[in-house]
């Protein structure tokens, strides 16, 4: 059974940095695509950012590009990260990881497998 568990949300105040972590587990092989999102209360879930396994291409939503990066463990690990810097209010959400992109990777429906999210808010 697949499972991803998010780390590393928390308070910070505008301007500063906070790094997620997405581990998961009961799978062998690497997912084709892993991405995060974020929702805020009364709000559909958001695309963040998203990165392929083969090749490790990235992708950003307008919204971040510039300020978060999306990286992923190269030891073979289905491990995925997200930095965010220069945080505003804005991003204040729950931040969940995705992972199997059955299509194209910046829609969440295309994804198989979820996280439970993991808050970040950014006090101004």
């Amino acid at each position: 059974q697949v499972r991803l568990v998010e780390s590393g949300g928390g308070l910070v105040q505008t301007g500063g940095s906070l790094k997620l972590s997405c581990a998961a587990s009961g799978r062998s092989q690497n997912f084709n695509a892993m991405g995060w999102f974020r929702q805020s209360p009364g709000k559909e879930r958001q695309f963040v950012a998203t990165i392929r396994w083969r090749g490790g291409s990235t992708f950003y939503a307008d919204s971040v590009k510039g300020r978060f990066a999306i990286s992923r463990d190269d030891t073979g690990s289905n491990t995925v990260y997200l930095q965010m810097n220069n945080l505003s209010p804005d991003d204040t959400a729950v931040y969940y990881c995705a992972a199997e992109s059955l299509g194209s990777s910046w829609i969440s429906d295309h994804y198989e497998f979820w996280g439970q999210g993991t808050q970040v808010t950014v006090s101004s």
